[in-house]
């Protein structure tokens, strides 16, 4: 089994609110690039001790920042490089037939085509890499990554040389952040089109310093831009100076299932005033609104429901979790309806005794419903929704957690039992069969008529689990 081993190379993220437009400028297939420019290569590469018994000029040879040596590809063309050519050249045909094609199927094969050869292209970086693979590397590997840091260092050096006042620019240009295989501009200018027209222009200068086939390409434009630390971003993307195409985030809680749902939306939604509507003091306002309402259990129960995992049993476990013990107390009220090895399990925090720790707080949204135990709204302020929401707020406003975490907007706790409203009162419990979770229609039932027959081995199997 090959592993892609990707070493990043990050220059320092200069956090912020960025009002003018960000110029991002991409390496076309860096990895990959690199290893072809430099001819590096099992067959390629030669010790201090090869060089002084082959006696090799110093213009053979290419001596890598990381202090390896290879021979250049006038002595001897390395296979890896010659293997890379072919899948680039393939990936770029595929890429112009992709552009020709109309047929939406067409367009999915081809599209799938060209990036499984870029997947390929990477992975023979990937493979050098990695140890526990049949051709480990690291003379190659280490070879790639160091010239990776010098490019993007490299490249931060010339913008910021070249892009000044004193050279003739209206503004003097700042790299604000560098991650593997692009960099981050802010060329001062105020419009979309101008930070294109510069970024194209940084692109084909910085380009010609290199050694073919390595290409530095101008890729996008960010306005505004919200740069929170390394690889956490978000911001509206432009390839069209007329309109944006959409709002592009990384690493920032809008998608991941770890969180209730109310994460996702209140930090969807702030990004939306801030970025699209470019109305901060209303995300100000929303947050606050949203905290109130959650305090004041004005919150429908669905937006509060965690999902998590349950990849092995409970005794498996070195650390208590919450998801695994309250499926171990299902177990215990109801076999037939307790989640098992390989389902996702949903729960809420409810109000427990103080000091009590999150495991023993977790309950199935369900039975919170059916008995009407109260949620603890401390616990999703404090552990689901300040973090994510300092994390975007932080780079805008001097003091964000005294101003959305303080206040009368959290002076008043309601503790009363969940609501049925909303989504959750169209939540009901329903049985399962035991063997294949397929849903009864009777009640008396634990086994569907497929896996009736095999009661002992199933009874069995979920008393065990």
């Amino acid at each position: 089994m090959v592993l892609l081993m990707f070493v990043r190379m990050v220059l320092e993220p200069k956090a912020g609110f960025y009002e003018n437009p960000i110029a991002t400028l991409d390496f076309a297939s860096l990895y990959p690039s690199i290893m072809m420019a430099y001819n590096l290569c099992y067959c390629t590469l030669v010790t201090p001790e090869d060089v002084r018994k082959l006696n090799l000029p110093p213009e053979c040879v290419n001596k890598t920042p990381s202090g390896e040596t290879f021979v250049k590809s006038n002595l001897q063309k390395g296979i890896l490089p010659e293997i890379l050519e072919e899948l680039l050249t393939a990936r770029k045909r595929a890429k112009a037939d992709l552009k020709k094609a109309k047929d939406p199927f067409e367009k999915a094969v081809l599209d799938g085509r060209q990036l499984a050869l870029k997947i390929s292209a990477n992975s023979v970086y990937g493979f050098t890499g990695a140890t526990v693979a049949q051709l480990p590397c690291l003379e190659i590997s280490s070879s790639v990554t160091s010239y990776g840091r010098q490019m993007i260092e490299h490249t931060k050096k010339l913008v910021e040389d070249k892009f000044t006042m004193l050279g003739g620019y209206e503004h003097n240009a700042e790299v604000i952040y560098g991650d593997t295989d692009s960099v981050m501009v802010q060329f001062g200018v105020s419009t979309v089109e101008a930070a294109m027209k510069l970024g194209r222009e940084a692109a084909e200068y910085i380009s010609g310093t290199f050694i073919k086939p390595i290409n530095l390409e101008f890729e996008k434009v960010y306005y505004p831009y919200l740069l929170i630390s390394k690889k956490r971003y978000a911001g509206l993307l432009w390839t069209n100076p007329d309109r944006f195409d959409k709002m592009d985030t990384k690493g920032i809680e809008t998608v991941r299932r770890d969180n209730c749902l109310l994460v996702k939306n209140l930090v969807t939604e702030c990004l939306h005033k801030i970025l699209i509507d470019r109305d901060v003091p209303s995300a100000i306002q929303f947050v606050k609104n949203t905290i109130s309402d959650l305090l004041m259990n004005r919150m429908d129960l669905s937006l509060l429901v965690i999902t998590k995992g349950l990849t092995k049993t409970g005794d498996d476990y070195e650390v208590k979790a919450a998801h695994v013990t309250l499926a171990e107390r299902m177990r215990k009220r109801d076999a037939a309806t307790a989640p098992n090895v390989g389902d996702r399990v949903p729960y809420v925090i409810v109000k427990g005794a103080k000091g009590a720790k999150a495991f023993e707080k977790s309950e199935d949204p369900i039975y919170v419903l059916e008995n009407n135990i109260p949620i603890d709204p401390q616990y999703y302020l404090e552990n689901q929704i300040s973090k994510p929401l300092l994390r975007i707020f932080e780079p805008i406003l001097k003091n964000a957690s005294k101003e959305l975490l303080q206040g009368s907007h959290t002076r008043s706790i309601s503790i009363s039992t969940p609501s049925t409203g909303g989504i959750m009162k169209f939540a009901k419990k329903q049985l399962t069969c035991i063997g294949c979770k397929t849903l009864l229609s009777n009640s008396g039932q634990t086994l569907c008529s497929n896996c009736k027959g095999r009661e002992a081995e199933l009874y069995c199997k979920s008393y065990l689990n």
